[in-house]
């Protein structure tokens, strides 16, 4: 039904599909209605702020606009209740583009904040399924992928990285389809973490991820109570734009719609200069005359997102948005950015071995995470058997 409605409407956003009405923008007023969670206000920001004396990094820029129960998380927080984290990667390509960056950015400050426990799920599993990928090449995905999120600086003592095949285990391909929800269910709930969580099933957990991610973790929260857990709490972004302006996700199919961590210094003025979407106008002297559509500039919303001088940005959205700057200057500085964080991402993952990556993955506990959690496990029982035992049961009760 939901479906047929966002079709209704020329609008779908869906784990697997996600169309804008008419070729236009994602209507993200519209969703916060149509999914019913909460706008992140400036007063949850302010909080954050307060509680961690970090400065946020999830205003309106960084695309971080809606939320479910993230205040329950921090009353608890302030209550000296502690949480983790959960986001994930599916592994469908051998590099990350930016709009894949930003979540894990945004993550670590969480980590680094408010010094928590993290815990990443590559679906290797899922990418095999629909992506027709073979398990191997799926397990090699995952890997090559875990290198660009620990090049983040995600801090070992507190991270805990795991594939699907690893550490769950396969499925056939149809019961594997069908059996994917409560897979990546599944982690959000702390007794899927007995080596971490050992006796903490009150533990909560906030879960930063896409809008499109939404529907998955909203039979989620329906299920949780009834099996005895937290409902998980989300944090949820916006997508991150195309270079050819916001039409909704960018297209793995086409190279020239993104910024790759594999891009060299060429590539990234290239891509800049012949396709990010501009919203000066058609001549110098129109622009001079009315100035930048700011709405519509792909550049200054990249910049929003990676210039981390807010005086600065504010000055380029004054002087651009006035006439007083021209398309070419913010395009220039755009460039001069994105090289400097691509290249600096490049050196952190020539850096990250592979005996990193076993160290990330390994089932261990943590040593910085201060949660009485001190039961070693042996092997991967609880999500495994969450997902393959208890999997009826759950269908049944999110129907």
């Amino acid at each position: 039904m939901e479906n047929k409605n966002q079709e209704e409407e020329g609008q779908i956003v869906t784990p697997w599909e996600v169309t804008a009405e008419k070729g236009g923008k994602i209507d993200y007023d519209k969703l916060i209605d149509k999914f019913g969670c909460q706008r992140l206000d400036q007063s949850l920001v302010d909080r954050v702020a307060r509680l961690t004396a970090r400065r946020p990094t999830f205003s309106s820029p960084w695309g971080f606009f809606a939320h479910r129960d993230f205040s329950d998380v921090l009353d608890a927080y302030e209550r000296g209740e502690k949480f983790y984290l959960y986001t994930g990667r599916g592994p469908s390509s051998e590099a990350l583009h930016l709009g894949h960056l930003v979540p894990f950015m945004f993550t670590k400050y969480l980590q680094d904040a408010f010094k928590v426990p993290l815990v990443i799920q590559l679906t290797d599993d899922e990418k095999c399924m629909w992506k027709n990928l073979t398990v191997e090449e799926s397990q090699r995905l995952a890997r090559e992928n875990a290198k660009d999120i620990i090049a983040c600086g995600f801090d070992v003592s507190r991270t805990f990285i795991f594939s699907d095949f690893d550490y769950v285990g396969g499925g056939e391909d149809h019961i594997g389809k069908v059996s994917f929800p409560p897979v990546q269910a599944a982690p959000s709930f702390p007794s899927s973490f007995p080596h971490l969580f050992s006796g903490q099933d009150s533990l909560r957990c906030l879960i930063p991820c896409a809008i499109d991610q939404d529907p998955y973790f909203r039979m989620t929260r329906d299920v949780a109570p009834r099996i005895g857990y937290h409902k998980p709490a989300l944090i949820e972004s916006s997508f991150f734009p195309a270079l050819q302006g916001e039409t909704g996700k960018m297209s793995a199919s086409d190279p020239n719609s993104a910024i790759y961590v594999t891009d060299s210094a060429k590539d990234i003025k290239n891509k800049v200069n012949r396709y990010a979407f501009s919203g000066g106008q058609d001549s110098i002297e129109n622009h001079r005359k009315y100035g930048a559509n700011l709405e519509v500039d792909i550049p200054i919303k990249y910049l929003g997102f990676f210039l981390e001088d807010d005086a600065e940005l504010e000055h380029i959205r004054t002087e651009y948005g006035a006439g007083r700057m021209l398309t070419g200057e913010v395009k220039k500085r755009l460039i001069e950015v994105l090289t400097e964080l691509v290249e600096r991402h490049r050196r952190a993952r020539a850096a990250v071995t592979d005996e990193m990556v076993d160290a990330f993955m390994a089932v261990r506990p943590l040593p910085n995470v201060q949660l009485d959690c001190h039961r070693r496990c042996q092997f991967p029982c609880n999500i495994f058997l969450f997902s393959h035992t208890h999997l009826s049961r759950f269908l049944a009760l999110a129907e």
